[in-house]
């Protein structure tokens, strides 16, 4: 039996009917943590500033964010409109964070850290933030996308740790 051959349009019409990947989806905290277990001191930055273990780090801000533990100051005005013009286009389907985009300063890390140290510690935001689920979310605005639902910031949280495991080849 021959396969279906789908136009661009029945392929782009049926990856939007599959769910998003999120922190809440069943089997995603597993599938980020093994790939947080792979990466090494040695691992190859493919783009940005941060080294891997500064970069776990930021994304344990990131999630601690998220839960409401932190609460950064919104960004400029500026950054805030053009926020809530892409929030829809980065949230909408699995493609990838764009490299290199601006973060808060408030989740800068820029001292030196220990890789293990970090990737444990990630691993435990992982797991809290989608054991949690959304009644662990945050109610606080998004220093850039403004208000975001519990299934927005679980949606942003997995793209964001998986923006920075791909940084580093994991």
């Amino acid at each position: 039996m021959r396969a279906k051959a789908y136009t661009n349009t029945q392929s782009r019409q049926i990856k939007e009917l599959e769910p998003v990947k999120n922190l809440f989806e069943k089997g995603r905290p597993e599938e980020l943590n093994d790939r947080v277990l792979r990466l090494m001191p040695e691992s190859p930055r493919q783009w940005g500033k941060m080294d891997a273990a500064q970069a776990m780090a930021h994304c344990t801000l990131a999630l601690d964010m998220a839960s409401g533990d932190s609460n950064p100051p919104p960004g400029p005005l500026g950054l805030r409109i053009l926020g809530r013009l892409v929030k829809p286009l980065v949230l909408k389907d699995d493609e990838p964070l764009r490299r290199n985009v601006q973060t808060s300063p408030a989740l800068v890390v820029a001292d030196e850290r220990h890789l293990a140290r970090e990737c444990q510690r990630l691993r435990i935001a992982i797991d809290r933030f989608a054991a949690s689920g959304p009644a662990g979310c945050t109610a606080h605005p998004h220093f850039f996308f403004g208000k975001l639902t519990p299934d927005q910031w679980a949606i942003l949280m997995y793209k964001h740790v998986d923006h920075h495991l791909r940084q580093f080849g994991a």
